[in-house]
């Protein structure tokens, strides 16, 4: 599974930067029909360039990033959406990139190597998404851009993010969702490296997110990318049974965690009240049954076999 992905990348930074099965016309009209500016479209789409026009969304578009943040981006790539992040922050902030192909770091540094200053604060790091190279809780926020599809393991990754991420932050993520069981002939390697195969279902990924820890979960299907993904495999129909989401979500503060601690206790209490006075109940001993006789008083018993008025 990693080999697949490993090499498919490794060849991809070696070039120009085509998207994934050379349906897209160019990179640019990749990024400008997911949401990118003319301007950051045009500076980072050269040859050798950041862009590689192998995006299922625009996670800074839903970001909300502020100066001083510290960001990871969650297989980096070439740097593009790095870079644009880096000036969302600021000097004061920080980017961090993790991608697992060598020849994309590479890439990736050189861009930023010859970049303007306002992109100092950028760097990049080789490793893979299940396995961090991070510290606990030092991020804020964590982007990505139609990459963890491809991991196998997507809670651990989603685990990883919450370890690194700091209380209260959160994540903003382009990623592809699964609306419909995938057929035999996109259920391969091209299929796996081409982002459709790797796809789970939206209650999967709400799940795996539950799972790790978040609160505030949001996960929003895209229809309008299905024009972008038609040109990831050609032909293929993979349009019909993946779209592009963007995927929200935050690491409880304390206060939050300790609030919601509270409340669970309280409700455990109260369900195990419940169950102690129904178990209270079953086995309880039935009220003794009161015979007729013993409530009607024994009126003959008085009168003997004296027949007169009084008696009878």
């Amino acid at each position: 599974h990693i080999k697949i992905i490993r090499k498919a990348y490794a060849k991809r930074a070696k070039s120009q930067g085509t998207c994934c099965c050379g349906g897209v016309a160019s990179v640019e009209a990749t990024a400008l029909a997911l949401g990118y500016s003319e301007k950051d479209v045009e500076e980072f789409s050269h040859t050798d360039g950041t862009n590689l026009g192998e995006s299922c969304g625009n996670p800074l578009s839903f970001a909300q990033l502020a100066q001083g943040e510290t960001v990871v981006d969650l297989g980096s790539g070439a740097g593009f959406d790095c870079l644009l992040a880096g000036r969302s922050v600021g000097a004061t902030g920080q980017v961090i990139g993790v991608d697992m192909t060598p020849e994309m770091i590479d890439r990736a540094r050189r861009n930023v190597a010859r970049g303007s200053k306002d992109v100092a604060n950028v760097s990049f790091r080789l490793g893979e998404i299940e396995h961090l190279p991070v510290a606990d809780g030092s991020v804020d926020v964590f982007i990505s851009n139609c990459v963890i599809n491809l991991s196998k393991d997507k809670q651990q990754v989603y685990q990883e993010i919450f370890r690194v991420l700091k209380p209260g932050g959160r994540i903003a993520i382009a990623d592809v969702i699964s609306t419909h069981e995938l057929p035999d002939r996109l259920k391969n390697a091209t299929a796996l490296a081409c982002w459709v195969s790797g796809a789970v279902d939206q209650s999967t990924i709400e799940a795996i997110l539950k799972q790790a820890g978040f609160i505030h979960i949001a996960v929003e299907l895209k229809p309008q990318s299905k024009e972008v993904i038609k040109n990831w495999m050609p032909g293929s129909g993979a349009e019909n049974f993946v779209v592009s989401a963007n995927i929200q979500a935050q690491k409880p503060t304390d206060k939050q965690r300790m609030t919601a601690f509270l409340n669970n206790y309280v409700v455990e209490q109260e369900r195990k009240e419940v169950e102690k006075q129904e178990h209270m109940n079953r086995n309880a001993s039935p009220p003794e049954p009161v015979s007729v006789s013993a409530a009607v008083p024994a009126v003959a018993n008085s009168c003997g076999t004296n027949k007169s008025d009084e008696c009878w």
